[in-house]
């Protein structure tokens, strides 16, 4: 049996992936675990130019590192895939605009930043000068143009809160952390304190290794 390596607490592959077509999932759960786990796009709708769509890809890459993963989630394509669904988050600071105009303009404005203050676009930035931006922008001290009255701070937190949904939505992140909470389908009777239903995951002992 194989091990997902990246966490201190490790869980056998198939936690999640092995039940999604099984009875403890309701269907509307196992299809929407199934569109996550395939990359291509689903709608031909285009929300986000070739500019604003790579930039959103090097910022994903910097906020949600995927280091440890054999098959990395696409969280931009699945971002530009909401959005172009109308399935965003369900939320926005009232400050803003509506989630697709605000990713353009904000995506947009991490680009003329990232010109007035290096010259590049983002995706070309250095991984240093990368997050040195990006910190700017999370706690609103940026000052290059092209945001006008667009809250880099609000956008900022608006982004991040939908990457990171899109991240733990998915099957891959649900199995490095043993999460089973919405195979729901027969319900939780079965469990209590110190008790785990049958279909749920013991977590393994890591293999450790040494030098001498």
């Amino acid at each position: 049996m194989s091990v997902n390596p990246t966490f201190d607490c490790a869980w056998p592959t198939g936690t999640v992936t092995d039940l999604i077509d099984g009875p403890f999932m309701t269907p509307a759960t196992s299809t929407a675990l199934r569109t996550r786990l395939d990359s291509k796009p689903r709608t031909g709708v285009a929300v986000f130019d070739a500019g604003q769509f790579k930039a959103l890809e090097a910022i994903a890459a910097r906020l949600l590192p995927q280091g440890g993963r054999s098959a990395p989630i696409d969280h931009a394509r699945e971002m530009h895939d909401r959005l172009a669904s109308g399935s965003g988050d369900g939320w926005r600071f009232a400050k803003l605009p509506n989630d697709i105009e605000a990713h353009q303009r904000g995506l947009s404005a991490v680009d003329a930043a990232a010109d007035a203050g290096y010259g590049r676009t983002f995706a070309q930035l250095s991984v240093s000068q990368q997050d040195d931006l990006l910190r700017e922008i999370q706690f609103g001290r940026v000052s290059a143009p092209g945001w006008g009255e667009l809250d880099p701070a609000l956008w900022f937190t608006e982004l991040l809160s939908l990457l990171v949904d899109i991240d733990y939505s998915h099957p891959a992140a649900q199995e490095e952390i043993g999460y089973l909470g919405m195979a729901d389908a027969r319900g939780w009777q079965d469990v209590g304190i110190g008790a785990r239903a049958p279909h749920e995951p013991e977590p393994l002992a890591k293999e450790t290794s040494s030098q001498s």
